[in-house]
């Protein structure tokens, strides 16, 4: 990847709420759908500011110097974007119902979450960020803006799924990265942690764990079950996933292993049926999108392709 071109493109790419006309009077809502589509645009606020702080850490670690200009810029996105969707909040908080607040599972999993990430790995927040981006930002909202069905919400959506089309971008080049020889190389250079820095790294990892299933069942399949009964968008999201995490580089990766195990487990007849609630709640997703979702011809052809292709890919697969 190019990465003068691509930061480039994403200080071109900056733009301003401000720009938006919300003199526009809001679609006319029902009582619960006026609840929900506020208490999804609060939560929107609160998961885009997780993920910019995954990005002040993936800044923290870069030895590139553009690359962390390129996560600088990003930064900046997802707090426009927490703006932007508490805005979105306010406009459609037409008939004050209620007073909002970020859902209590996105509030106890945000703490041990950043915890996670800087004491576990860059790779693991690496992927975890992927993983966020495909399903908030491709899935969620896509089918948010379409659920909503009005200008405001869609010019909003389609500034931030501009923005999100870059992070993902680098988001599989950066999996690739961790991924890699040569990286591996660096990391075998590296003083050896302490006994005590594992025991804090397995203590905060067990912590995501545990919160991370009323964290995704919450803020993502619930919301998406709502908003996009097939669930398409997010089996898609997951889909994808998965087939970057075929790819023979990541596959081999702890993290990628650990979750494998995980999905071979639920998708063995006698195991999954003894074992499926214990291996959902430590997967932190259902079983729906836990089991395999791709086929191995698709495995195959991910296979050849480069991570920026499969980026590209995945960006586009989102109708």
């Amino acid at each position: 990847m190019n990465f003068e071109r691509m930061l480039e493109k994403c200080r071109r790419g900056q733009w301003s709420i401000d720009q938006i006309d919300w003199t526009r009077p809001a679609r006319p809502m029902g009582r619960t759908e006026e609840l929900a589509v506020v208490q999804y645009f609060v939560n929107m606020a609160g998961i885009e500011r997780l993920a910019k702080a995954l990005f002040e850490e993936q800044r923290r670690r870069t030895r590139d110097p553009v690359l962390a200009d390129i996560f600088t810029t990003f930064i900046a996105d997802e707090e426009r974007h927490a703006v932007a969707a508490g805005r979105l909040a306010e406009y459609y908080d037409v008939h004050r119902y209620k007073t909002y607040r970020l859902d209590p599972a996105l509030v106890r999993f945000r703490p041990a979450f950043i915890e996670a990430i800087r004491a576990v790995s860059a790779e693991f927040a690496n992927m975890y960020i992927t993983t966020g981006e495909l399903l908030l930002d491709t899935a969620l909202l896509r089918a948010l803006s379409d659920y909503v069905d009005d200008s405001v919400c869609s010019e909003v959506m389609r500034l931030i799924n501009r923005d999100e089309s870059r992070h993902i971008a680098i988001d599989y080049h950066m999996v690739g990265y961790y991924a890699s020889a040569g990286y591996q190389a660096w990391l075998r250079t590296q003083p050896r942690k302490a006994l005590s820095q594992h025991i804090v790294a397995l203590w905060t990892f067990a912590r995501v764990l545990y919160h991370a299933s009323p964290f995704v069942r919450r803020i993502f399949v619930e919301p998406i079950t709502h908003l996009d009964p097939s669930r398409s968008r997010m089996r898609e999201a997951f889909k994808r996933i998965q087939i970057l995490g075929r790819k023979p580089e990541v596959a081999s990766r702890p993290f990628t292993r650990f979750l494998r195990v995980l999905q071979l487990a639920y998708d063995s007849p006698v195991i999954g049926s003894i074992f499926g609630r214990l291996l959902t709640r430590t997967a932190g997703v259902p079983g729906h999108v836990l089991t395999q979702l791709y086929s191995e011809s698709e495995v195959e052809r991910a296979c050849g392709m480069t991570y920026d292709e499969l980026a590209r890919e995945a960006v586009a697969s989102y109708p």
